[in-house]
């Protein structure tokens, strides 16, 4: 009975593959034909998650409230990728595989990545106060791991330089805004290990420390260290790319008018990385397999530092849910900047990845509880790979 439910299960997947774009030729705009998600090196169970992921995707899409590229891999096999919608609107480009991605803050990420690569070769010590590195530094006792998990108390210069980021035409450095957050005394908000409070100030820091002990720039170590080795060929800073390239994504608003950039697009650490969904996936997974950075090191990453925070936490670079349980335990960050969504989540006992970037301002990009409802709820199924 069981074979002969997979075999109708089949035959429903089979006829639906063709009957989920809208108008264009029977496929949804930005949706190339040769990335149909659903596979057949999949399983049953995987092919049933990947039709309930592109019917999502796809309505939404048809709603007018996604545009953008999603991947959702699982031990190491993607089960389903897609990308939906406008890179540039004023030619009228698609999105596809290859479309870049402003992460912003998931941009975090690999900045803490990349100290902790650093930390493991005895080049830095997060243990110490930054001003070890920086003997200019006037904020007394902040230390780098208070920077990695946002408990610096440092003020944000995003705000701090408000009238300096205004300026027009002006690309504005990470040591231009040391130097403009030193020269203007701007106040600390707390004192550090006070509590939890997040500040882009402290990753932009970060990059600088990188560059400092590693004697690049930050652009070219994340380049050198971890986006050839890992092939992420897609994935580069602000400052290595073409912003009018064809693979380059643009930014728009809820109306479709493209966001202008500022002086702070320019600051690296905080944000301003850009990549696709698949490069993500290779990072993710080139954690997963302890290849840029020891599993003790990754544990201390995904350690919650801020006991004063019940249902939410922060580590080194990720955020987390469910931190206290082994099974359920999410590590993950999310990013805005001007028009840019982005989601990066991992579950880390069944390896889990789900990654959406979008460049339209929307919340769906944040939806992926609704992802992981499809995922649980197909493998709890009363359905197993020997009905294959």
């Amino acid at each position: 009975m069981k074979k002969l439910y997979s075999l109708i299960i089949l035959l429903i997947l089979f006829l639906s593959c063709g009957n989920l774009g809208t108008a264009n030729g029977g496929r949804a705009i930005g949706e190339k034909k040769e990335k149909t998600s659903i596979g057949s090196k999949l399983n049953t169970i995987q092919q049933r998650m990947a039709y309930k992921l592109d019917t999502l995707f796809t309505r939404m899409y048809e709603n007018g409230i996604f545009n953008g590229s999603v991947l959702v891999a699982k031990a190491g096999k993607i089960i389903f990728k897609k990308s939906l919608g406008i890179s540039d609107k004023s030619n009228n480009n698609t999105l596809s595989d290859s479309s870049m991605f402003q992460l912003a803050s998931v941009s975090k990420v690999i900045t803490a990545t990349a100290i902790l690569m650093l930390h493991e070769r005895q080049l830095v010590d997060i243990n110490k106060p930054f001003h070890d590195y920086f003997s200019d530094f006037p904020y007394n006792g902040v230390t780098v791991k208070e920077l990695l998990n946002h408990r610096s108390g440092l003020p944000n210069y995003i705000y701090a330089l408000n009238s300096e980021i205004g300026r027009p035409s002006y690309q504005m450095s990470n040591m231009d805004m040391y130097n403009y957050l030193i020269a203007k005394n701007a106040k600390p908000y707390l004192k550090p290990d006070t509590r939890f409070n997040y500040c882009n100030t402290n990753y932009a820091l970060l990059a600088l420390l990188i560059e400092k002990v590693s004697g690049k720039s930050y652009s070219a170590f994340l380049r050198d260290e971890l986006f050839t080795p890992l092939g992420m060929r897609n994935t580069a800073t602000i400052r290595d790319i073409d912003l009018n390239g064809s693979n380059t994504t643009r930014p728009y608003d809820h109306r479709w008018k493209q966001v202008d950039f500022d002086a702070s697009d320019y600051v690296l650490g905080d944000k301003s990385i850009y990549s696709t969904p698949y490069d993500l996936f290779l990072f993710s997974e080139a954690l997963y397999q302890n290849k840029i950075i020891k599993y003790e090191t990754q544990q201390l990453a995904y350690t919650a530092f801020s006991k004063e925070k019940k249902l939410s936490n922060y580590g080194y670079g990720w955020r987390m849910k469910n931190f206290n349980d082994p099974v359920k335990k999410e590590v993950y960050h999310n990013g805005w900047w001007h028009g840019y969504r982005s989601s990066f989540h991992r579950r880390l006992n069944d390896t889990l990845t789900v990654i959406i970037l979008s460049n339209q301002l929307n919340t769906t990009a944040y939806q992926t509880h609704k992802v992981y409802e499809i995922l649980d709820s197909a493998s709890s199924d009363n359905f197993t790979d020997e009905d294959e």
